[in-house]
């Protein structure tokens, strides 16, 4: 949602500028405090700054009359599902009573509102062996601890859950389910995530000591930041390319000011859509950010400025719903016959609309026309683009909850997620290449080498081609970015003088006879409560959006001033012109080409997961709010397709460390010297041998295990592994048959992730050297 740069000497006069264009690339010269700010402009970057806390000053806040008929409108359909408790688990101290039953149910809405399905498990928990067969009594037991460590985070957000906290109200004989409940839940960044300070202390350091690979992310969009906090905290090294002069991407707050007034307008991301479950309300809780529910009373107005009839308002609506009604019966009906019948939902409607003489009177029109630019709206494109059949894909995983607003705007997410990352700005990528020795990214004349690449670029700076990929993106993933829409909403956001909307209300709409320009400011929203100042936004959608672009930021806000004068002047109230005013322009920037991706005809919410594939053999990796088929065209989206391809690029870097042979692994120095050490271990059991800390015999002391793989398939027929576990685990593990079954047990119930000899943290090489004196002694003795 941003702008190029149209130079003009008068101050009253349009200032637009493009992100991407020389002159903003200097943050040095983002604030000059001897020159006056426009009032009106495109969105410009320099004025992103840290918003102030205070609240509006509602001068004149109430209308001199009362408003017309309210009516609550919501966007999307809502989704239940039923719940399933196994009250088995907890210790044999807890009763199991009704009270039980409750907060065994309470801690699976709790899983169910962040995505977990109430049953079964998730393809990411098979694809991380989480209990050692799908279905049954060990899987059902697994899902209700599941629940239970992440209500038990979700409760307290701002601490950091210990293992052993997680531990503390299941049954003994359940321990591995919770370690592998555990390990799970902290991988994927379903808790212990965010930004409150003992979580952001936690995180400075590895979770398990382990030095990992390096990665380089390009983008520092709310993916990018996500996943790079993340990766730090799994011991990755990591550096962020931007750019811009600014982390956020398409999450974008601008400050605005003059007359006295300040505020802090939302020019991209705005409404946090469902705040139960979703990790941006645990971002606020964790802040002590205040939530603003987005009151869902909207008013309409008739192009004259009248309200629209109560009665006429609720019959059109109700005819709306019915025919998008019958349009899903029709696709169910022509998917089950021809699974590869599409056509556009705008033509869809249309034909319904006419067969059942719906909106037929003038006024009944403009209504249907609103809805459908509302919808227009919601998906980011015209209605003839979008596809009949999947367009509503997401709805079955829409957050619950409340619409909500953030005081002072999303920035403030986005200015404390970049807080101490590497990221380079003004750094614009060129290329990507990938192979077997890592990934190479170009951008600003520099070259960034790296084991792997997470891209968070836009689905539209995808489709421009705009990056190159050596050797070139797979043919599958190339027709899933044709295939995917991406679209464009803009919006014009107007400081006033003084509230004189009313607050009451946090939207307001407006029709127009114009049926192709139907989504020129049709939705209103009031940041007064939120924003600082007297903030109101109007929104562009559909066709008027594109030509939007065209038109100079002046005009558009004398026409958006015509619009509500016409409403509020025959009330008796003035409407005052903005102090200042900023018009967007995504479509023509360069970082993005568009707003937010969609279902478009001939696409499905395959090609979202698609675009989620990692290619060259887990080199370079996908995230960004078009790679997440779940939750696409959402600031959470974005969010949580991070914290996937964070669990991704650790999944992918332990295959390959197991993967490498014992020769290319370590140094074969070292490596001849360990197997000196191994020729005479303490225990040997399978293909696991231990030496046990030669200074102590107590079960808790520190024991040296090494694991030797064998198969064709290794260049020097084995490979040799190592960890770090305690004399009393050994001994457990020796007591196990079968090496499978050990190495089950070693990583679940242990958390121990073996590694090669470089890998050996202090305290493992502290104990080689211990053992290493013991045995030299005892040799020279002998």
């Amino acid at each position: 949602m941003e702008p190029p740069q149209d130079t003009s000497e008068n101050p009253n006069d349009v200032v637009s500028d493009d992100e991407s264009s020389p002159e903003n690339t200097n943050p040095e010269d983002q604030e000059n405090p001897n020159t006056l700010e426009p009032p009106i402009s495109d969105s410009q970057d320099e004025s992103s700054d840290p918003i102030p806390d205070e609240q509006p000053q509602n001068t004149n806040s109430n209308p001199t009359e009362p408003g017309p008929p309210v009516r609550r409108r919501r966007r999307r359909k809502r989704f239940f599902t039923e719940l399933n408790g196994n009250p088995s688990f907890a210790k044999t101290r807890r009763p199991r009573s009704i009270g039980l039953a409750k907060e065994m149910d309470s801690e699976a809405l709790v899983a169910i509102s962040v995505g977990f399905p109430v049953d079964c498990l998730t393809e990411e928990e098979i694809e991380a062996n989480v209990v050692s067969r799908i279905g049954g009594t060990e899987q059902a037991n697994y899902i209700v601890v599941r629940n239970h460590v992440l209500a038990l985070w979700r409760s307290n957000v701002s601490d950091w859950l210990k293992r052993d906290h997680a531990l503390e109200s299941i049954r003994a004989e359940h321990k591995n389910l919770v370690d592998s409940a555990y390990n799970f839940l902290l991988e994927h960044g379903y808790i212990n995530f965010g930004l409150s300070p003992a979580v952001k202390e936690a995180k400075l350091k590895s979770i398990d000591g382990v030095e990992r690979a390096n990665v380089v992310i390009v983008g520092a969009g709310l993916a990018g930041l996500v996943a790079a906090r993340q990766l730090v905290s799994m011991g990755f090294k990591v550096v962020v390319l931007e750019g811009r002069t600014r982390p956020g991407g398409r999450v974008k707050t601008r400050k605005m000011k003059g007359d006295g007034v300040v505020a802090a307008a939302d020019l991209g991301g705005s409404v946090l859509t469902g705040i139960n479950g979703n990790p941006l309300g645990v971002l606020a809780r964790q802040m002590g950010l205040p939530l603003h529910k987005v009151r869902d009373i909207c008013p309409l107005y008739l192009p004259d400025g009248k309200a629209v009839d109560a009665d006429i308002d609720s019959r059109v609506e109700v005819s709306f719903n019915k025919l998008l009604d019958r349009v899903c019966k029709l696709r169910q009906a022509m998917i089950e016959e021809v699974k590869s019948v599409d056509a556009p939902l705008g033509t869809a409607l249309e034909a319904f609309r006419s067969v059942y003489k719906v909106a037929e009177d003038s006024q009944e029109r403009m209504l249907l026309n609103w809805h459908l630019a509302n919808l227009e709206y919601a998906n980011a494109s015209l209605m003839a683009n979008l596809s009949m059949a999947y367009w509503d894909q997401d709805d079955p995983y829409e957050m619950g909850g409340d619409h909500c607003f953030i005081p002072g705007g999303n920035e403030r997410f986005v200015r404390a997620l970049a807080e101490d990352l590497p990221i380079f700005y003004g750094r614009t990528v060129q290329s990507i290449r990938y192979g077997v020795d890592g990934v190479r990214v170009y951008a600003g004349g520099q070259e960034f080498h790296g084991d792997m690449a997470l891209c968070t670029v836009p689905l539209g700076v995808l489709k421009k081609g705009s990056i190159e990929f050596v050797p070139e993106l797979p043919q599958r993933k190339k027709d899933a970015i044709q295939r995917l829409g991406y679209g464009l909403l803009n919006k014009v956001a107007m400081l006033f003088p003084y509230n004189f909307w009313g607050g009451e209300i946090d939207t307001f709409g407006h029709l127009t006879e114009d049926s192709s320009m139907r989504g020129e400011f049709f939705l209103f929203y009031s940041y007064a409560s939120v924003s600082g100042g007297p903030l109101l936004v109007a929104l562009v959608a559909g066709e008027a959006a594109v030509k939007f672009e065209m038109m100079s930021p002046v005009e558009s806000v004398k026409r958006v001033l015509s619009i509500l004068r016409g409403i509020f002047h025959p009330k008796g109230i003035v409407v005052p012109d903005p102090v200042q005013a900023v018009c967007t322009r995504w479509g023509k920037d360069c970082f993005t080409y568009g707003s937010y991706s969609y279902v478009a005809i001939g696409s499905s919410g395959d090609d979202y997961d698609i675009l989620a594939e990692s290619v060259g053999d887990g080199r370079v990796f996908f995230a960004g709010e078009a790679t997440n088929k779940q939750y696409p065209a959402t600031m959470h989206g974005a969010f949580l397709s991070g914290m996937r391809e964070a669990a991704n690029i650790l999944r992918v870097a332990r295959r390959r460390s197991l993967a490498l042979t014992d020769k290319a692994y370590n140094d074969p120095e070292e490596t001849d010297s360990l197997n000196k050490l191994f020729k005479n271990p303490d225990l040997t059991f399978g293909g696991f041998s231990a030496l046990f800390d030669p200074n102590s015999n107590d079960l808790g002391s520190h024991a040296l295990i090494r694991v030797r793989f064998q198969g064709d398939k290794l260049e020097s027929s084995h490979l040799c592994l190592y960890g770090l576990i305690t004399r009393k685990q050994t001994l457990q593990l020796s007591e196990v048959n079968g090496d499978g079954d050990r190495m089950n047990m070693l990583h679940r119930n242990f958390g121990v992730k073996l590694v090669g000899k470089k890998g050996l943290s202090n305290i493992g090489e502290s104990l080689i050297q211990r053992i290493k004196a013991s045995k030299f002694s005892l040799n020279v003795g002998g």
